[in-house]
């Protein structure tokens, strides 16, 4: 009777990855992203708005065999975050601890699970959102996802409420078939609900109008006449995610230990009441409320101002745009 096979390695890496929590995994091979002229051109727009850093290394993101010499493929995972929560002035990822730290940590457990089941040193180096990868790219090219009209990737099991992280590895392993057809169909959805009206055309979003790009990346005042669109919106936004048949459908909803749960100083909180309480802070009261949580990417500066339009919105009738 002859033994049974052992599995291959790449099963093995992927059931590592579902057991260390992942929601999501796959393998693809690096090169040059099909999304590179798309992404070229998307910088040339200037629909990138203060997000300077995404110029700086362009021509590293458009090739993924280049963020790390020598690495052929990437474990590439998907982790939710919960999307049967209640609408709220906080986006659904941002109300609990900071998915760059929760996501990272798991993947260098896997790097390090990958380098003991061989026996030896692999090179590799982990991303999560803040390295020049193209993320949502290789996602699809490891079959996580197609892209959406909202530029969000969607999982025909999950739909898009997780975060993306990738393991590139200088690592010799068979790649999954890519996600190579569009679900979307003829819904428009989420072009039609945005508020700010953001999106140019399908898969063409203009940050300079998004509202997660105003509350968070962008730096200076929200311009005038956006203003009221931002409504209750005190940090992200869900709205073109909520809107999807594909989310209202297969969201899902978190579990009772998740990190990404909302912190008490967010859940259940009103617009209103959360945003005198930031405007109430000092340094000490802002490092305190926000250690370990992503809201602290827009710095105190930026909070406090999405307090101020939140308020401001308060005192005239609120305009929702086309939602």
């Amino acid at each position: 009777m002859t033994a049974p096979r052992a599995p291959r390695l790449e099963h093995r890496i992927k059931a590592q990855a579902y057991g260390l929590g992942f929601d999501l995994a796959g393998i693809a091979p690096l090169g040059i992203a099909e999304s590179a002229g798309a992404f070229d051109e998307w910088i040339a727009n200037g629909y990138a708005g203060d997000m300077a850093y995404l110029e700086r290394r362009a021509d590293v993101r458009r090739d993924s065999r280049r963020p790390v010499p020598g690495a052929t493929c990437a474990v590439v995972v998907g982790l939710d975050y919960g999307g049967r929560e209640p609408s709220g002035p906080v986006a659904r990822y941002a109300r609990g601890d900071d998915y760059h730290d929760v996501m990272l940590d798991k993947l260098r457990a896997l790097h390090t699970w990958i380098e003991s089941d061989l026996g030896r040193d692999i090179p590799g180096k982990a991303y999560v959102d803040t390295g020049p990868v193209l993320e949502r790219d290789l996602a699809r090219r490891a079959g996580l996802g197609w892209l959406g009209k909202n530029t969000m990737l969607l999982n025909p099991r999950i739909g898009s409420y997780f975060f993306i992280g990738s393991l590139l590895l200088d690592l010799d392993l068979a790649p999954d078939a890519p996600f190579a057809t569009d679900h979307c169909g003829s819904c428009t959805r989420c072009l039609d609900a945005c508020p700010t009206q953001a999106f140019t055309a399908p898969h063409v979003l203009d940050s300079r109008r998004c509202i997660s790009y105003l509350t968070i990346e962008h730096r200076g005042e929200i311009p005038g006449e956006l203003r009221p669109l931002v409504g209750d919106l005190l940090y992200g936004c869900d709205i073109c995610q909520e809107v999807c048949p594909w989310n209202t459908k297969f969201a899902r909803a978190l579990a009772d230990d998740s990190p990404f749960a909302a912190r008490p100083a967010i859940a259940g909180k009103e617009a209103a009441t959360l945003a005198r309480q930031i405007l109430a802070m000092d340094d000490s009261g802002f490092r305190d409320t926000f250690r370990g949580s992503p809201m602290k990417r827009a710095k105190r500066a930026g909070l406090e101002r999405n307090a101020r339009v939140v308020l401001e919105n308060r005192t005239r009738p609120r305009s929702t745009g086309p939602r």
